[in-house]
């Protein structure tokens, strides 16, 4: 059970994490050192490997193990956290004295729930060991695999640079109290992103793909779509900044939708200082703040998101629709909130996310997609742009939602239903729940990370503010 790091270049091996006896055994000693009124146990062990590449070649490869231990101490109402990896009995002995101790130094915390006892919590499978098994020599050949399709996709002597970074990970989460509880999750996930630049450096493309399976990843095809948006994106022309219909992919859709999370906290919004707050009382519950087609919920048990069905206390992880048919739905709730509106805990605190904040259940999201592909939507389009993704996302208003960010690797002119020229990246202000109000049309779904599956879009009226020389 040691936590001690293996060689960076190591391949996982039994031992990189916990299983589910270890964890509970380990769980049950801590526990046997608490005196405190009520004691919780959290537990987070695993592996990660990751190689990263440059100049179309592997530049480093790395890798850690470890297991940490979290014990969280409640004397009367005061409560406290203290944090170990070193798992000999004269530690973790130390770590729990040390919460205790911080726990009676703590303010009575009026909020304070009570620990909870057993649960039941519905089986995920989100371990696969495609991705558990992704060791220095597997990324070695994906990612190398990657840079050659890169390079022909290319074309002769077009000398495209690439780089990226491919990441694994497995593991697990357990949690436990001494009411009793006990759960364990193990989960993988993997993920490839690639960038491609020209020689004369104007063009850039970019390409990336997560999931708990490594298999569904096609690394060659990723290393071919960032560059040939490398090649077609070079030379870009500015066009006038100003509204626009916009045909965004799954990435740029994921990149924007993020900040959605937290909007959707049952009691930031019941208080009045919620995005879905009425003023002079109440919420948006039950009202239209979408385009009908829009569906957006988390689901543990979901085969596209197959997220941890627990929280960081233990709260069960339910699924919670929170827009259907572009109509508010539900709101995300954590243990006190609930037992004070009478509701059912979702299993985080409000809004996309599962193990205390808020946030999508599990940290997982669906918005659920339409039939079209990305080219159909560009098909469509009389007059538009194309963007691939967004960055350097920051808020400007938090009630509204409202963004500001710039576009990057891949922003073209569509004219007419076909791309037709490279233009220079724009600086954008917009809300995702303004623009989820302004949809054309709905492209098909895919996953866009572990846990997360977002389909293009096509919307109107963009709010495209400037123009930037960045690449």
């Amino acid at each position: 059970m040691s936590s001690a790091p293996k060689s960076l270049f190591a391949a996982p091996l039994d031992g990189d994490y916990l299983t589910r006896d270890q964890a509970k055994a380990l769980a049950d000693r801590v526990l046997a050192f608490a005196k405190a009124d009520e004691t919780r146990v959290n537990i987070a062990t695993g592996w990660s490997g990751n190689t990263r590449f440059a100049g179309n070649e592997i530049t480093t490869s790395g890798g850690t193990t470890n297991t940490s231990i979290t014990v969280t101490s409640t004397i009367g109402k005061r409560r406290a956290s203290s944090q170990t990896n070193i798992l000999d009995d004269a530690s973790l002995k130390r770590t729990v004295e040390f919460a205790e101790s911080l726990a009676r130094l703590s303010p009575d915390n009026p909020e304070l729930v009570p620990e909870l006892g057993a649960q039941d919590y519905a089986v995920v499978n989100g371990y696969f060991e495609s991705s558990a098994g992704l060791d220095p020599e597997k990324r070695a050949a994906a990612t190398k695999s990657a840079i050659a399709a890169a390079e022909s996709a290319g074309g002769p002597g077009a000398n495209i640079f690439v780089a990226g970074f491919l990441e694994a990970n497995a593991g697990a989460n357990a949690v436990a109290t001494s009411r009793g509880l006990f759960a364990y999750h193990r989960s993988s996930s993997a993920n490839l992103g690639i960038t491609a630049r020209t020689p004369d450096g104007t063009g850039s493309g970019w390409s990336n793909a997560g999931a708990r399976d490594w298999n569904v990843i096609d690394a060659a095809a990723l290393g071919r779509t960032a560059s040939a948006k490398a090649a077609a994106s070079r030379n870009p022309r500015a066009i006038e900044p100003g509204l626009y219909t916009v045909v965004l992919e799954p990435a740029a859709v994921s990149d924007i939708m993020g900040s959605l999370f937290g909007t959707f906290n049952a009691r930031a919004n019941d208080e009045g200082r919620g995005t879905f707050s009425k003023p002079g009382g109440g919420t948006k519950l039950g009202e239209k703040i979408a385009d009908e087609r829009v569906t957006m919920y988390s689901d543990p048990t979901d085969p596209d998101l197959l997220a941890q069905p627990f929280a960081q206390d233990g709260t069960p992880v339910r699924r919670v629709t929170y827009i259907e048919k572009g109509i508010l739905t539900e709101f995300g709730y954590d243990r006190y909130w609930a037992q004070k509106q009478g509701k059912v805990a979702t299993g985080g605190g409000g809004g996309f996310g599962g193990g205390g904040g808020g946030g999508f259940g599990g940290g997982a999201v669906k918005f659920v997609g339409g039939t079209q592909t990305t080219a159909e939507l560009i098909a469509s389009t009389k007059r538009g742009i194309l963007v691939t993704h967004f960055f350097y996302i920051r808020p400007l208003d938090q009630r509204t939602v409202m963004l500001t960010g710039l576009t990057r690797d891949g922003t073209f002119l569509i004219e007419n239903g076909k791309i037709t020229a490279a233009v220079k990246n724009f600086r954008w202000n917009e809300s995702p729940l303004f623009m989820l109000g302004k949809i054309e049309e709905i492209g098909r779904a895919e996953p866009v990370g572990a846990g997360r599956v977002m389909p293009s879009l096509k919307a109107k009226d963009f709010n495209f503010t400037s123009l930037s020389d960045a690449v």
